[in-house]
């Protein structure tokens, strides 16, 4: 019963994972790009684990199996954020679809600062 249950984690995991790579492909910009590839990548590597986790039931290969699955939670979306914002401030190209930019005209590109939204600039604390 253990090994139906892995498996159906790991096909789950394996199919998550394909749809990542199929947004890679599909979306039209980088930030799209990076959005689909890191949610859906991100769970597909950790139902994968999990099954791997439920197939060796093993002490040992459990605890690898969360640290690896809180290692690529912690980081996949920090890294997705960093590329996705390098690439906006070098000027990769936004899909002309976009309904709202929230960087435009905030980046110096002279300092590399980020000005705080209009909305912020004037509260008094």
């Amino acid at each position: 019963m253990t090994d139906l249950i892995a498996g159906l984690f790991m096909i789950a995991g394996t199919f998550l994972m394909f749809l990542a790579g199929l947004g890679l492909l599909r979306m039209p910009d980088l930030l799209m790009r990076m959005h689909a590839t890191t949610k859906a990548g991100a769970m597909g590597i950790g139902l994968v684990m999990i099954g791997v986790a439920l197939h060796f039931l093993e002490a040992g290969v459990t605890a690898r199996v969360l640290i690896i699955v809180l290692f690529v939670m912690l980081t996949a979306p920090v890294a997705a954020h960093t590329i996705g914002r390098a690439g906006y401030f070098v000027g990769v190209p936004l899909w002309e679809g976009m309904l709202k930019d929230e960087l435009k005209g905030r980046y110096d590109a002279e300092t590399h600062t980020l000005a705080s939204p209009p909305e912020h600039q004037n509260k008094e604390p």
